[in-house]
């Protein structure tokens, strides 16, 4: 039995940072987003938030859908 190893890698996470400046939004839109439950999923990993790509083309896309 084999096993995919890219299947097996988990996939990177961007920061607040790194998400802002893919999206081209200033750092405290993304924040304000995540106090209002708009925007991506993020994932708490200490003090840091951090974000699944394939999570935010998700959440692009169907932002694209509703618009």
């Amino acid at each position: 039995m084999t096993t995919d190893a890219a299947a097996a890698t988990p996939e990177p996470l961007i920061s607040i940072r790194e998400l802002a400046q893919l999206l081209g939004t200033p750092v405290q839109t993304i924040y304000d987003w995540r106090k209002h439950g708009r925007g991506p999923r993020g994932y708490r990993l200490g003090r840091a938030v951090k974000f699944r790509p394939s999570e935010v083309e998700t959440w692009l896309q169907q932002q694209r859908e509703a618009s």
